[in-house]
């Protein structure tokens, strides 16, 4: 078995360790941290793949900042863990056949020669100025610039609806009305009093 091979297991099965940790940990800060794993083991994995890239913007991107920022929130949060489980096991039976997918979709990509399965022939050997990013640029902007411009507007779509989910009226909070403030004229907030400028010692203001 070559190195490549090796790492690749190794990195598959920390992987593997890490998603089910982030699903089994009682602790949600646990949870964060094992998926902070997760995606260094996952942007291993691109690495092998030769998609620096990728690989990169998965750190910076999720764990230099989603996570971070996600694990702040949980750490801040007073979370009542009991009212989290609730209803936790009714969802068993849909994540068991999603985990029986991913599975079997696993099972088919690394032993399909086992099933008979032919695969397309490995890519040939890269020069030595090849780039992964303006490959994938290219690829983009090109052949999927439409699936690219659809994915744009679903995530769009997301964190509108996101905004507009948690975007609650609170008696005890305070906002401002842009519209109550283009009714405002100048003699409701500025009022011109005349007084003198100078006083004596000892005399009382007028």
């Amino acid at each position: 078995m070559e190195f490549q091979a090796i790492l690749f297991w190794v990195f598959a099965l920390v992987l593997t360790g890490a998603a089910l940790c982030v699903i089994f940990a009682r602790n949600p800060v646990h949870s964060a941290l094992f998926l902070v794993l997760a995606f260094f083991t996952a942007a291993g994995l691109w690495m092998l793949l030769e998609a620096e890239f990728l690989a990169i913007a998965l750190v910076l991107v999720y764990v230099g900042a989603v996570m971070v920022l996600f694990l702040f929130v949980v750490m801040m949060l007073d979370i009542n863990l009991d009212r989290l489980r609730e209803g936790y096991w009714d969802y068993l039976v849909p994540a068991l056949i999603v985990a029986g997918v991913m599975i079997a979709e696993m099972a088919l990509l690394l032993g399909g020669e086992y099933f008979g399965l032919e695969y397309m022939p490995q890519p040939a050997a890269h020069a030595a100025d090849y780039s992964n990013t303006r490959e994938l640029g290219r690829l983009i902007y090109t052949d999927y610039v439409y699936p690219f411009e659809i994915a744009a507007v679903i995530l769009l779509v997301a964190i509108v609806a996101a905004i507009a989910l948690t975007l609650r009226h609170r008696k005890d909070t305070k906002y401002i009305d842009p519209a109550k403030q283009l009714k405002v004229r100048r003699k409701d907030r500025v009022r011109m009093v005349s007084m003198p400028s100078e006083k004596r010692a000892g005399e009382e203001p007028k």
